[in-house]
């Protein structure tokens, strides 16, 4: 899964768009299926982002963990202003994320484990309970073979490790 930062070049709204790969987004921005969640425009292009880098290979392991052991920096989610967004969507938002933590509350988090873990679920090898989770494209399309439905979120959640 890879996430863009897009922008509308009508607009200047930004906001995130969640793919499959980077293939995934030039094919859907080829047939138009990208559109501003504001102001609905199809003019729609991948915003400047900042890489996300991990440590170098050749760095000193003892100065390393003592890196480890430092807080991580507060995570800032991207805001838009609420007088850009109309009053019924912010409400249509609101109940979908209030829907989503009710059928989260009562989820287990399985993370990059998903797709094994809805296949024991399906044929019996574990207990039937609702679970969510981490799977790429390829896994989601071998589940819909075999019969297994799963569905992604409609809103982004962070993994419960990487929260703060």
């Amino acid at each position: 899964m890879i996430i863009f930062d897009l922008i509308c070049a009508d607009g200047q709204h930004r906001f995130e768009g969640w793919f499959g790969s980077s293939n995934d987004y030039a094919e859907q921005q080829a047939r138009g299926l990208l559109d501003c969640p504001v102001c609905g425009s199809k003019n729609i292009a991948k915003a400047v982002m900042a890489p996300n880098l991990g440590r170098k290979g050749n760095q000193d392991p003892v100065a390393a963990s003592a890196a480890d052991d430092r807080p991580l920096p507060q995570i800032k989610k991207p805001v838009i202003s609420k007088a850009a967004v109309p009053a019924e969507y912010q409400e249509m938002i609101g109940k979908l994320a209030k829907a989503q933590e009710k059928m989260l509350a009562n989820s287990e988090w399985v993370g990059d484990k998903f797709a094994d873990r809805a296949r024991d679920i399906h044929y019996g090898d574990a207990d039937e309970k609702p679970i969510h989770g981490t799977a790429s494209q390829k896994e989601v399309a071998d589940l819909a073979e075999e019969g297994i439905a799963a569905l992604p979120l409609p809103l982004p959640i962070l993994p419960p490790e990487s929260k703060n």
